[in-house]
């Protein structure tokens, strides 16, 4: 920016200086003013027709008194009438521009000092962050989408009129339009040397402070739209999370995923253990809630992707790639071949070519690879982790299991991190993450295990007054840190050592997993969509991710078994309805003096979804499924402390 030595006052005077003495816009007749500028400007003045002046703060008198907001708002209004007056209009209808500020960066930046090219004619629209008049020259910053470059001003060149508007009625916050040529200053600045320049939009409400910007954060997330203006880095976060979200769909749709879309407004929330958020379909005259998962719907369309050929002989589907049989991401080698009334399996013996596509007339709809990238809703907390909307994807394979949904899971990660940063190599509040290298596999048990000492694994549903002990003495072994009354609570109220061994885990180790780590096998009392473990029916075939402290992703091998989904669901219920009754009995007991919310949130109905059950009892085939926080994973990219940071609207209080 250019900079003029034999001025010393600081900047923010400069700045505010054309609203001093009272802040007068240039001179104009009252009579030409529209009702509404005039009693705008009449309010401000504290003297409105026809009505005493309402009180006012006591403002010292004299030119340097600070003007409000209000009083700027007020003459910014006056300005854009003074525009409409002399056949000006202050919110253009659109602007052709020759380039961007960045692109005019570049293709001057070997202009020299103190150098001027004529012949470089450029059209350039923006937002006005600076603005600086020195005697018969101005000075503004203008910044667009791609970066900033200087508008230079100077009387001679632009003609008396047109240079009058820029001391008179430019403000910082307006987006004008500006034509000239290309100059680079003595100082090295490169500008644009105005030849004509247009009002594009006038900015009525002044834009925050230059030197403090929005300071408070509750603010900053409430007008989101002044905070992508004023505060460095908030776009450059969307940016990120725009490309995380297309790299994600590129490497899926890459590896034959079909991108779907599932319903918002379900008849029963399934598919997490959450509150759900209720409405009302009027016309139906029934009670809908919005969903609090993908999951169960997802599964439907792995179901619905087996059925009858629609004609011809037969359809043989293979793999997008090669067939490799020691690939849990590809097809196994074998291929089905459907016909219209009988199925059979073909395997593929050795390195035989395989069987020809059949015509496209003769293929089966098939939808073995799905995902959905969704907003999901649950009627939950608020912290810096948690909203209660956000945003997932989530996706089923057919024919693979958790361990190829790890695989898999860590070549999206590495494939978002390559998209937004150019690494796998990432630093996360300080600390440096490694995406590159294969991440750490341990199971819940083990990890306890570190933490307590106390294997777990040893303790059958029998034994669950002996885990609870166990539990409570390493809890209060010399050195642990004393556990919080509420973990104490969960502990003793335990009923299996499976649920001991998660309250364990989430309270002592979930946050020291700084590193990528698949946290395996959860016990099958907290896994009720989950397959159990092949080698231990305790145990589920599911994965946790965690990274820098969180959870990042949750992986089962899917339960297809109908009749043990139908009981887990059903244990599922009872289980909550137990403590919708536990705690409505506390509540009682309490009786008004009880805190509100100081119990378990769990006074809402969950109901069985028996058409979910039905279309298991049609076959899902084996299926591994993932779901991931995109919010989460963009926080992690982008070195965002809070989910509020990555989400362009979050909801406040």
């Amino acid at each position: 920016m250019q900079h003029c030595t034999s001025l010393l006052p600081c900047l923010r005077v400069q700045i505010m200086r054309p609203f001093m003495s009272l802040c007068r816009p240039p001179p104009m007749p009252r009579a030409t003013l529209c009702p509404r500028v005039v009693a705008v400007q009449a309010r401000a003045k504290g003297t409105e027709a026809g009505a005493p002046a309402p009180p006012r703060k006591p403002t010292a008198p004299g030119p340097d008194r600070t003007p409000s907001e209000e009083d700027i708002r007020s003459v910014r209004i006056g300005k854009a009438q003074a525009l409409r007056d002399a056949g000006l209009e202050p919110y253009a209808y659109s602007f052709d521009r020759s380039a961007s500020a960045a692109q005019l960066q570049a293709a001057h930046a070997e202009l020299p000092a103190g150098q001027e090219d004529r012949e470089a004619r450029v059209s350039i629209a923006g937002r006005i962050t600076l603005r600086r008049v020195l005697g018969k020259l101005a000075f503004a910053r203008l910044n667009d989408e791609s970066g900033a470059i200087q508008l230079y001003f100077d009387k001679g060149t632009l003609g008396q009129p047109a240079f009058a508007r820029v001391k008179d009625v430019l403000d910082i916050g307006d987006i004008v339009g500006a034509e000239g040529h290309m100059k680079r200053t003595d100082k090295g600045e490169l500008s644009v040397v105005v030849t004509s320049w247009t009002m594009l939009t006038k900015a009525i409400q002044p834009l925050p402070d230059k030197w403090h910007g929005l300071a408070d954060v509750e603010a900053r997330y409430r007008r989101r739209y002044v905070d992508m203006i004023v505060t460095p880095g908030v776009t450059d976060t969307l940016r990120a999370r725009s490309k995380t979200i297309s790299a994600l769909r590129r490497a899926l749709e890459d590896r034959g995923f079909l991108e779907v879309e599932t319903p918002v407004l379900e008849t029963a929330a399934g598919g997490a253990d959450a509150r759900p958020f209720l409405t009302y379909h009027n016309v139906m005259q029934r009670q809908l809630s919005l969903r609090i998962a993908t999951e169960l719907h997802l599964k439907r369309l792995v179901v619905s992707g087996w059925g009858w050929g629609v004609g011809g002989v037969g359809t043989v589907h293979e793999a997008d790639r090669p067939l490799d049989p020691q690939s849990r991401l590809g097809y196994k080698a074998e291929v089905v071949i459907t016909c219209s009334r009988v199925s059979s399996l073909v395997r593929l013996l050795g390195s035989a070519p395989p069987p020809p596509l059949a015509p496209p007339s003769c293929q089966v709809g098939g939808l073995e690879r799905v995902f959905e990238v969704g907003r999901i809703f649950r009627n939950e907390g608020v912290s810096s982790r948690h909203n209660p909307e956000f945003t997932s994807v989530e996706l089923y394979q057919a024919y693979t299991d958790y361990h190829g949904m790890m695989e898999l899971t860590e070549e999206l990660i590495r494939a978002c991190a390559q998209a937004v940063t150019g690494s796998a190599a990432i630093t996360y509040q300080d600390t440096a993450i490694d995406l590159g290298a294969p991440f750490r596999r341990a199971t819940m048990h083990s990890l306890v295990q570190e933490a307590t000492g106390v294997d777990f694994g040893g303790f059958s549903t029998a034994d669950t007054a002996a885990a609870i002990e166990a539990a409570q003495a390493a809890l209060a072994a010399p050195g642990a840190a004393a556990p919080s009354p509420e973990l104490a609570t969960a502990i003793a109220a335990a009923t299996s050592p499976g649920l001991v061994v998660n309250l364990l885990f989430e309270a002592l180790v979930e946050s020291t997993l700084e590193q990528p780590t698949f946290v395996l096998d959860h016990p099958v009392e907290v896994s009720p969509l989950a397959k159990r473990h092949r080698d231990n029916p305790a145990l589920t075939e599911r994965f946790e991710l965690y990274v820098a402290g969180r959870e990042l992703a949750n992986s089962f091998t899917e339960l297809n078994d109908p009749l043990e989904q139908r009981a887990r669901f059903e244990a599922q219920l009872a289980s909550h309805a137990a403590a919708r009754d536990a705690a409505a009995a506390a509540a009682a007991a309490a009786g008004p003096s009880a805190t509100p919310g100081a119990g378990p949130d769990v006074d809402y109905e969950v109901a069985l979804d028996e058409d979910f059950l039905s279309a298991l009892e049609v076959g899902l085939p084996p299926t591994g499924g993932m779901g991931m926080g995109i919010d989460r994973l963009v926080m992690l990219l982008t070195d965002s402390p809070s989910i509020r940071d990555v989400i362009a609207f979050p909801l406040m209080k």
